[in-house]
């Protein structure tokens, strides 16, 4: 089964982000992703006011980027998200756009490494593990949750390249793929990349493939099902649909309310 999601991004104004979340849920849609964008909005504050507005809907961030945050923060976020709202939150870590980082002044030398040994000290953290480690980017010094959560939600990994592939396989539940132009063979190659490493590793599925559908702001069910369909054939599980603007980028008019009707009416294709 393949979930459709629908995507709130950075290029809406935070003031939407109620209308179109208590939206979704009276839609019945099943998950709202968030994309965290410097400077634009970040995903952990706005997840948490999603999740407290509504009652059902599961939200997904698409992604932290890990050099912005210490790893015993994060970990100390999600598990207070997921403890208040168990089984609803579905986070995302990467290394993020080093263009980006850059400016922040947090550009890692090897964003590879630093995306590796963040990854394990937050799982081993979120497990209510004591964690001290001395890594070239991740040291934390005899570090444990007070309140970890009861059960830990998917981790998911942002991925594009090999390297970072077999990471989301080795280390995460998930992969998010890159900014929806993979083709559908692009998307079973970055597959097959990530599950030969979690085999490698005899990690037994299941194993989430989170990947972005760009439509136009004005798209029909039928234009969503048309080009979510091969992504679904291709192994995607979760499908979060954006409305795009003439231009190419995320729509930031007040469109995207009409797009969750037709994101509600095509997604029972899937189930």
């Amino acid at each position: 089964m393949t979930t459709i999601g629908i995507v709130f991004p950075p290029s809406q104004p935070p003031e939407r982000l109620r209308d179109v979340a208590l939206a979704a849920e009276a839609a019945d849609i099943e998950e709202f992703w968030l994309w965290e964008d410097c400077f634009a909005e970040s995903g952990l504050a706005p997840a948490a006011a999603v999740l407290a507005w509504t009652n059902r809907i599961r939200v997904g961030i698409s992604l932290i980027p890990v050099p912005l945050r210490n790893v015993a923060l994060s970990a100390m976020e999600i598990a207070t998200i997921e403890r208040l709202f168990p089984g609803r939150l579905l986070p995302g870590f990467g290394h993020g756009i080093l263009e980006w980082m850059g400016q922040a002044g947090v550009r890692a030398k090897s964003p590879i490494t630093l995306l590796r040994e963040y990854s394990t000290a937050l799982r081993s953290l979120l497990d209510g593990e004591t964690v001290t480690t001395q890594g070239d980017y991740v040291r934390l010094d005899n570090v444990r949750l007070a309140y970890p959560p009861e059960s830990v939600p998917p981790l998911l990994i942002g991925a594009t390249k090999p390297k970072s592939l077999a990471i989301a396989g080795e280390l995460g539940d998930g992969v998010l793929l890159g900014g929806g132009n993979e083709t559908p063979d692009e998307l079973r190659q970055s597959l097959r990349v990530a599950l030969q490493a979690r085999e490698a590793k005899s990690i037994d599925p299941p194993f989430d493939v989170v990947m972005p559908v760009m439509v136009p702001a004005d798209a029909s069910a039928a234009d969503i099902e048309e080009a979510a369909r091969p992504y679904a054939e291709a192994g995607a599980t979760r499908l979060t649909v954006c409305g795009i603007d003439a231009e190419g980028a995320p729509d930031g008019s007040e469109r995207l309310l009409r797009l969750v009707d037709a994101v509600a009416e095509v997604r029972t294709r899937f189930a």
